[in-house]
């Protein structure tokens, strides 16, 4: 194990070396960004074999430390998911470079003519768990928006981020960019973690993609700008208004597709009017797909309901179990989402236009949904090709952070001689 010395060392070579990467990936081709994905596509399904073998690894190490199940699944590659890495990598590729993207453009009577324009942040870190995948998306988002970036992994993903990162660098030498474009922490050592959290010097931005736990650490700890969210606390408001068929397939959809998710919807709401009706309706429902549904008052007579506590309102459960509270009307809701949530996703079902525009109106989450199922809260569905993560902060990426996310902007001015008067 590495002391604190020998890590601050390496942390800052990373560094000086990403911020050196950085300066010729801002005026890297999009042809070049391209090609450098498509190649490391290329190289990951030609590498698959070794990609497995070290995933193999990594299995074997997380069985020892006693992973749950579901961990070894979020870790675990086989060729499927190898292929569908790759296929993630070239979709990526295939988007539009946001660099130097106009975004406006307009004169001013002094007769200067002004452009803001898309361009890189510099440098990215990303600090993640145990998804190997998250190496090869971090990667090509970043890449793509024209950063360098610094990856540091999860320990049970090591050895498999390591190969992931392999294919990566074999892209980047294929197109002539600077292989320190993608760099990835090669210790296990949590020291390194604190170490990029106060590189202030080399680091623009810190995205943590993970637990409660990390995302926490990284946001307490952080004196980089961070993009993240904390939790999921995502809720879903049956209106008075709302569609009963459209109602049972977007709640059962966001609370039971896949429960781990932080689009995963956590507490529905249900206005007062339709709780004898569709609420019970859609309540049982859920219980006969496995769900433990822990109510308020004005619910508990349902059969196979537990009654809620306190703490379930505003808890992220990403499990089979849901909280349910009858409201008066949408003030309610809103009064409640506002209360308990997570600024993440939250979602109204109604037929009322008027209705919908005020949910939208008056909250704040990143991503708000009327008629849809929560789970489409994610940068791949939002036509993205990837993402990074789900920020909820107030900084310019809100919601799934991509490539253009990734960006930032400045003000190009020209002039014909021009002076102040």
């Amino acid at each position: 194990m590495k002391d604190m010395t020998d890590i601050s060392t390496l942390m800052a070579d990373l560094g000086a070396r990403a911020k050196k990467a950085a300066e010729t990936l801002a005026t890297a081709t999009a042809d070049q960004k391209r090609q450098a994905l498509e190649a490391a596509a290329e190289a990951l399904l030609k590498g698959s074999d070794e990609v497995i073998a070290a995933n193999e690894k990594d299995m074997a190490y997380g069985r020892e430390k006693g992973l749950s199940a579901a961990m070894l699944d979020r870790l675990m590659l086989d060729p499927a998911r190898t292929e569908g890495i790759a296929a993630g990598l070239r979709a990526v590729a295939a988007q539009d470079d946001p660099v130097g993207e106009v975004l406006s453009e307009w004169a001013q009577p002094t007769g200067l003519q002004i452009k803001r324009v898309r361009t890189p942040l510099g440098v990215i870190g990303v600090i993640y768990e145990s998804r190997p995948n998250v190496t090869a998306d971090a990667g090509a988002l970043c890449l793509k928006a024209g950063n360098a970036v610094i990856l540091r992994g999860g320990s049970e993903s090591f050895h498999s981020s390591g190969a992931i990162h392999t294919c990566l660098v074999q892209g980047l030498k294929s197109a002539g960019l600077p292989e320190d474009a993608i760099q990835r922490v090669p210790t296990r050592d949590r020291a390194a973690v604190s170490e990029m959290l106060t590189m202030t010097d080399s680091i623009d931005v810190i995205v943590p993609r993970g637990g409660k736990g990390l995302v926490g650490l990284v946001q307490r700890e952080a004196r980089v700008p961070v993009f993240a969210h904390l939790e999921g606390i995502v809720h879903v408001y049956i209106d008075k208004d709302a569609d009963p068929q459209k109602t049972l397939d977007v709640v059962l959809n966001a609370k039971t597709r896949r429960t781990g998710i932080c689009g995963a919807a956590e507490c529905l709401l249900i206005h007062k009017d339709v709780v004898e009706t569709l609420g019970q309706g859609v309540i049982r429902a859920l219980i006969d797909k496995g769900v433990e549904m822990r109510v308020g008052e004005g619910l508990t007579q349902i059969e196979g309901t537990v009654p809620a506590s306190d703490e379930d309102w505003g808890t992220e459960y990403l499990d089979m179990i849901m909280a349910a509270r009858v409201v008066d009307d949408i003030d309610a809701a809103i009064a409640h989402i506002s209360q308990y949530g997570s600024q993440h996703t939250d979602c109204i079902l109604t037929e009322d236009q008027a209705a919908a525009d005020t949910f939208f109106a008056r909250l704040d989450s990143a991503i708000l949904m009327h008629n849809a199922s929560t789970q489409f809260a994610d940068g791949g569905e939002f036509g993205m090709g990837a993402e990074i993560g789900i920020a909820t902060g107030k900084m310019h990426a809100r919601g799934p952070v991509g490539a253009a996310q990734l960006t930032s902007f400045k003000y190009l001015v020209t002039g014909n001689g021009t002076i102040r008067g």
